[in-house]
């Protein structure tokens, strides 16, 4: 097996797609090295996950993995969460994953951008950095939002995941991989998916990608229905196949009244954070909702993405 692969790594499980394949071959020729890594991709596409493997593939390996949300520091936390002290010295080399870069305030950035080593210049940081962002930098970047030298130094190798949806062959993998952990985890029996549950998640587009798709996998197994679970990840029924009957779908009318006002709710969601370029507080006025009220909608519908200070 390769050595990517691993029982709590879902980003290469069972992956069948050639462009997952060459960006496996990229992580592990890369991560042996030192250079700044960018990740871009959409939520849930697994920029966390394949961070921890590249460096658990590192020299950094025995040292501190510190994952960075950087759309809520301030300045001092900023420092702080750096490892760096009044004297500009850091704390001892791992990796640190910058989540969200593109949100990085411009004070912060600066602050980064001259603790990183570049000639004789020795920095304050030792460890490895690895920067995530769903959003185009280098748009980021003409829009003076993102200052351009910080970029060129983060953006050593870039490398893009694929989102879900462009990738449908690995579905089929990732489910019975997600079916396996999480019947472990919950002490609940082993499940095959049925033809029926591949096909509507080979119709649904996925918007939360692999995370997405490894919560509905979890309310299978905890419920012990598929058609339950796919009835509430979907918020409208897939679109039928030839010869097939709404009737002989399984969807009853209630359901789909469900179904159809979550995707109203998600459509409005996902149409404003697209206008906002992801920004979760603008997203949140646009809406005339409460920024807290957002964050969980978001958690409901798959799409939040875990923060840790």
């Amino acid at each position: 097996m390769n050595s990517l692969l691993s029982t709590d790594s879902t980003f290469f499980v069972a992956s069948v797609s050639p462009a997952m394949a060459a960006l496996e071959a990229a992580a592990e020729e890369i991560a042996g090295t030192n250079i700044p890594i960018l990740l871009v991709g959409e939520i849930g596409t697994g920029k966390e996950v394949f961070a921890r493997r590249i460096h658990e593939l590192s020299v950094h390996r025995a040292g501190p993995f510190t994952r960075i949300a950087c759309a809520s520091m301030t300045s001092e936390r900023f420092l702080d969460a750096l490892g760096l002290n009044g004297s500009g010295a850091a704390a001892a080399p791992g990796t640190l994953v910058f989540d969200e870069i593109s949100e990085l305030d411009a004070a912060c950035q600066s602050k980064l951008l001259y603790s990183l080593p570049e000639g004789d210049h020795a920095g304050g940081l030792k460890a490895r950095i690895i920067s995530t962002s769903t959003r185009n930098l280098e748009e980021e970047v003409r829009a003076g939002r993102f200052r351009s030298e910080l970029y060129y130094r983060l953006n050593a190798v870039c490398l893009r995941l694929l989102p879900l949806r462009e990738r449908k062959g690995d579905i089929p993998g990732l489910v019975e991989h997600f079916l396996a952990k999480h019947a472990s985890e919950l002490g609940k029996p082993s499940h095959t998916p049925s033809a029926k549950l591949l096909d509507g998640f080979r119709d649904y587009s996925w918007p939360g990608n692999v995370r997405e798709l490894e919560n509905a996998v979890q309310k299978i197994v905890a419920l012990n229905d598929e058609s339950l679970a796919l009835a509430d990840l979907m918020a409208a029924p897939p679109a039928p196949r030839a010869g097939t009957s709404a009737a002989a779908q399984g969807c009853s009318l209630k359901a789909v009244a469900r179904a159809a006002s979550r995707d109203a709710e998600r459509e409005l969601i996902l149409k404003a954070l697209t206008r906002t370029r992801w920004n979760r507080k603008r997203a949140a006025e646009a809406l005339q909702i409460s920024y807290k009220s957002l964050l969980y909608k978001l958690k409901q519908i798959g799409l939040q993405e875990t923060e840790i200070n």
